[in-house]
């Protein structure tokens, strides 16, 4: 078997419509891709309906190009760590905590004392409208915004003129290090920097830092490391695994920057791993309930696919999936919502026009890939005997 590298594209939050246990999230009736697409009637997925889509999303048979089917979700929660842990080899029994009522006195006293100050802020928040809502008395008084939201996060926003980019940063890390920890053990801090004013609009910069819980086991990330291959992550990748198991970290501004920099890296030689995360359909366009850009997401995707395929080596296979959903259309909130996400594998070495099914983990494809390099054999069932050629 002459597979020499696994390429990984996940398309954040692009779900494939309610899990089984949806109802217990309040998701039942949630399906981002299906739902977007019918929002945006001028979208048309030609390149991933080649690969399978439709027939993974509707059943419809087809001669595809790839193997295709969904993944249900195994660890608790709906979030991008738990998705992201799961595909490579960590299932999670027990949901990281969230704190829709914001978050205990304690912490937050713990917090200010530890940073010399008072927050402002400790609420479930859209992140734009709390820094808008806290911007005069935050410009007064230098204190930090500090809000959560339907996600494990405890989340950091100042303006860059009022506290600078390394004590914003240090902040993070005595909230990672010192205040989530324990039950508290949030997913992740993140630090929000913004600049602007009311009257001309506020800005949230590309310097947002995720200060990420590090994996709590061994993933397909570690075994692929030691087996002196590269390892690859590409976009929020490092944030969520906290760079543990990484040989190179490449950061993007965007969809489009991550869409490029990982094609330039398909033309590089190397052997093992490369992990893509392309995040503006979830923190652009799921959380602020954007379908017609999210639609617009989609197709820049699928018009960037043939010069994805195209410079594939032989010896390349490539797995395009999701961690979760945040169907935009969906009720009144801006949650991720509980769904199956799509799963196609394509290559030269992999059966075309194969139905995979409903798989029982998101694991399965990282075992798959654990199969693919003769690694250790974590959590999930590999699909690789279903689908080589």
């Amino acid at each position: 078997m002459d597979i020499k590298r696994a390429i990984v594209i996940v398309l954040d939050s692009v779900g494939a419509g309610e899990a089984e246990d949806a109802k217990e999230y309040g998701d039942w009736g949630a399906n981002t891709l299906l739902h977007v697409l019918q929002y945006n009637p001028n979208i048309h997925l030609t390149n991933m309906e080649k690969l399978g889509l439709r027939g993974l999303l509707f059943g419809e048979k087809g001669n595809y190009t790839a193997s295709y089917g969904r993944m249900r979700e195994q660890s608790k929660g709906k979030d991008s760590t738990s998705g992201h842990w799961e595909m490579m080899g960590i299932i999670l029994k027990k949901p990281f905590p969230t704190y829709p009522n914001g978050f205990p006195k304690e912490m937050i006293e713990k917090f200010e004392k530890l940073i010399g100050r008072k927050v402002l802020g400790n609420k479930p928040a859209s992140g734009t409208e709390i820094i808008k809502e806290y911007y005069n008395e935050h410009i007064k008084t230098g204190y930090p915004i500090v809000y959560t939201s339907a996600d494990s996060v405890f989340q950091i926003a100042a303006h860059k003129d009022v506290i600078p980019l390394d004590e914003l940063y240090k902040m993070c890390e005595i909230a990672r290090n010192e205040v989530c920890v324990g039950e508290n053990a949030v997913a992740r801090v993140i630090a929000r920097p913004f600049v602007g004013d009311l009257e001309h609009g506020l800005v949230r910069t590309p310097e947002r830092r995720d200060f990420s819980l590090k994996p709590v086991g061994t993933t397909v990330l570690d075994t692929m490391k030691e087996s002196g291959r590269e390892v690859v992550g590409v976009g929020k990748i490092h944030d969520l695994f906290a760079g543990v198991g990484l040989t190179k970290s490449i950061h993007t501004d965007n969809n489009i920057d991550g869409i490029i920099k990982t094609v330039d890296l398909i033309k590089e030689d190397f052997e093992g791993l490369l992990f893509t995360n392309l995040v503006e359909f979830d923190s652009h366009w799921g959380h602020r309930r954007n379908y017609i850009a999210y639609g617009n997401g989609l197709q820049d995707f699928d018009d960037a696919l043939p010069d994805i395929l195209g410079n594939m080596k032989e010896s390349d296979v490539l797995f395009i999936t999701a961690d979760h959903g945040c169907d935009p259309t969906f009720k009144a909130h801006t949650d991720h919502t509980r769904e199956f996400v799509p799963i196609i594998a394509y290559g030269k070495h992999f059966k075309q026009n194969y139905y995979l099914g409903l798989r029982n983990s998101f694991s399965d494809m990282g075992d798959t890939i654990s199969e693919i390099f003769g690694l250790k054999h974590l959590n999930g069932t590999s699909f690789l005997k279903e689908i080589l050629v």
